[in-house]
Formats: structure tokens, C-alpha cells, sequence
């Protein structure tokens, strides 16, 4: 599938507008270096691709590292290429191991961490990357609305929420006028389905919030290239191989054999039509490590899978 360059395809999100795949930046100072994440970025702003995800914490879980290092990477990309104004950049809050929770004082110092490491003045989506129970929704959301008043952050959206709280924040905002949730980032996929629909997606269709799914190829399970007996050499090998233990594993990768091969297209590619499908769904997150990874994300924006297909994926992962 041949990828035309050049921005297509915008879909609103609160004030601002992004393309159908969101790239995931974890890798970037984690299994991509700086050269090889720079390789990336470059070819998906090239393919069409504006709206990049990231977060503090990112990847602070690798030896050697303190969280930021994604940052990092991308704002010295930014600042190499002079293309700040171009792009949609959306990073997080609350799970970095310096500023850990949603407090009041916790989101205010973090964010200028974050604006130093991207190198950039303002950030256009600004994520509470894990509830923060403890914390009343007052407390945060005011904190946010204040970073949005200052110009700091344009939109701000949540991620890992239950659908309680993620009600009572909205109620909050808007009975408060304040800055409002205009995107959530749950963790959804062909083979993850219970995580997102249900209640969660009845919140956030009621209420007009985008959904913004990560792990939307199951750690790499969902590209095809984890089989039974296959070997992979990756980060998330442990982790994406557990659905291959799974009647609905198997089934899935059946259905999407059948319909890739219908578009001659990659699996990828259509596991991301199947969650781009979805109600609610603006742009699912995936990453990648290489440019040569890259084709069958972006090839997402090509794809329209038919009402029998996605019937067949639908039945598949159930």
C-alpha cells in the first residue's frame, strides 16, 4: 500500500485538528535512538502524520534512564527542524518518578519540565497520564485550567480514568467553566476490548470526548508477527506473545489474515482501520522503532474496511 505524503485527513479534537494515526514516541530514547527517532519523525510528517504522543515518564523504566528522555528527543527534533507550528504534540502528567500524582503544585511544576525537555513555549494536548484518586477533581482540573489561561497547554484530555471520575470531571468543568476533558486515551484494541467499551465509552460518546486508544497493536501482537512456534526479538516479545495463549488470539489473527489479504494490506494496517472504526475513536496511538515500520501505520488513512469486515473482526474478538 503506497502512503501519498502531505496532511490529509484532519479530524477535529477540542480546538485542534490531527491526523489519523497518532505516533507514539515511547520508543524514542528507549529502543530508537536519537538518530533513528529523528528518521521517524521525519518520515511521518512526511506521510502525512501530525499528531505525536508522548509523556514525561517516557522511558524512565529503561536502565540508565530518569524518565524524559522521550521529551528529549522530540524537542530536539522540533528545534532541528523548525517545524514546531506543524505538528500536535500531546504528552502527560502524574506518573514521571519526580512529580508523581495529580497535586495542584505536582502539575505545575511538571509541565515546565516537560516545555524545557520539548523545547517549546506550549503544549497542545496535555494528558493526566494516571488518576490520581487522592486528589479531588477541583484541585487538578483547576491547575490545568490555569495552565491553559497562562497558555502553557491548549487542550487537555485524560488518560487511564474510570468512568465515574472521568463524569465527575467533566461535571466539574463545565459547572465551574473551566478548561474541559476533550480527549481520552484508554487502552483498547482488537484483542483488549472490556478496557474501553462499555461504561468508559458510554461517558465519553455522552459526552462529546475523543478517544485516543494506546496499545492499539497489543504491544505488536496485532502487526502478525507473533505466530505460534514464531521467536521475535523485541522489548515487548513477553508481553504481545501472551495472546497467542488465547482462543480469541487466534481467531483475531485468522480474521485479520483474511482481511488483509483482501486489500492486499498489511495486518497492522487493518487492526488500526478496525479501532479507527470505532465510536468515538479520532486516532488510534502505535509506534515505531524504525522508518521501515512506518508504511503500515500510516497506511491506516488509505483503508476503509467494509460492514462485513469489520463484522468479522467484531465477531472475531469478542
Amino acid at each position: 500500500m503506497t502512503v501519498t505524503p502531505g496532511p490529509r485527513n484532519r479530524t477535529p479534537l477540542g480546538s485542534l485538528s490531527v491526523s489519523p494515526l497518532s505516533l507514539g514516541g515511547n520508543v524514542f530514547g528507549w529502543t530508537a535512538d536519537e538518530a533513528e527517532s529523528f528518521a521517524v519523525l521525519d518520515a511521518y510528517v512526511a506521510g502525512g502524520g501530525n499528531f505525536i504522543d508522548t509523556a514525561d515518564v517516557y522511558s524512565a523504566w529503561a536502565p540508565g534512564n530518569k524518565g524524559g528522555e522521550s521529551e528529549t528527543v522530540i524537542g530536539n527534533w522540533l528545534a532541528s527542524r523548525g517545524n514546531r507550528s506543524d505538528v500536535v504534540i500531546a504528552t502527560k502528567v502524574g506518573a514521571h518518578p519526580a512529580y508523581k500524582g495529580l497535586s495542584a503544585a505536582t502539575i505545575k511544576a511538571a509541565v515546565d519540565e516537560s516545555l524545557t525537555r520539548l523545547r517549546t513555549d506550549y503544549l497542545d494536548l496535555y494528558y493526566t497520564h494516571y488518576d490520581d484518586e487522592s486528589v479531588e477533581v477541583s484541585e487538578f482540573l483547576t491547575a490545568l485550567d490555569d495552565l491553559v489561561r497562562a497558555g502553557k497547554v491548549r487542550e487537555i484530555a485524560a488518560s487511564n480514568i474510570s468512568a465515574q471520575r472521568l463524569e465527575e470531571s467533566l461535571a466539574f468543568s463545565d459547572r465551574e467553566g473551566l478548561a474541559r476533558y476533550v480527549a481520552l486515551q484508554p487502552h483498547y484494541n482488537l484483542v483488549s476490548r472490556d478496557t474501553y467499551e462499555g461504561e468508559l465509552a458510554d461517558v465519553a460518546a455522552r459526552n462529546g470526548v475523543a478517544a485516543v486508544p494506546y496499545y492499539a497493536l497489543a504491544s505488536g501482537f496485532l502487526t502478525g508477527k507473533y505466530r505460534p512456534g514464531s521467536t521475535v526479538d523485541s522489548a515487548r516479545t513477553a508481553k504481545a506473545a501472551t495472546h497467542l495463549d488465547t482462543d480469541r488470539g487466534l481467531r483475531v489473527l485468522t480474521a485479520l489474515d483474511s482481511v488483509a489479504a483482501a486489500h492486499e494490506a498489511e495486518i497492522a494496517t487493518v487492526a488500526l482501520a478496525w479501532l479507527a472504526a470505532q465510536p468515538t475513536v479520532v486516532a488510534p496511538i502505535a509506534s515505531a522503532r524504525t522508518v521501515g515500520q512506518l508504511p503500515a501505520l500510516l497506511g491506516l488513512a488509505e483503508l476503509t474496511l467494509t460492514e462485513a469486515e469489520l463484522k468479522l473482526l467484531d465477531e472475531a474478538s469478542a
